[in-house]
């Protein structure tokens, strides 16, 4: 998941160096947190959120395929992280 995040993220910015993506898991869930610069933020997210959406879209797509594939359900969640707030 994580690799897949970082390549559409950094083909959508204006600073794909600044692109840091991290995922971490537990019992039930994988969450996978994108960084990206503060001036970047807006092509992520899109108008209304499309793009965010289209991203976590794509994500979850391949987690069903690939939980099909393992037999292993676990809720996967991206996480657009304002660096700005934190």
């Amino acid at each position: 998941m994580k690799d897949l995040v970082e390549i559409i993220a950094r083909s959508l910015v204006e600073k794909p160096d600044e692109v840091t993506v991290t995922q971490r898991e537990d019992d039930n869930a994988i969450v996978v947190e994108l960084r990206v610069a503060q001036s970047d933020m807006g092509k992520v997210i899109g108008k209304q959120g499309r793009i965010a959406k289209a991203i976590r879209t794509v994500v979850t797509i391949r987690t069903v395929v690939k939980a099909a594939s393992a037999k292993e359900t676990k809720k996967v969640i991206v996480d657009i992280v304002d660096t700005d707030k934190e």
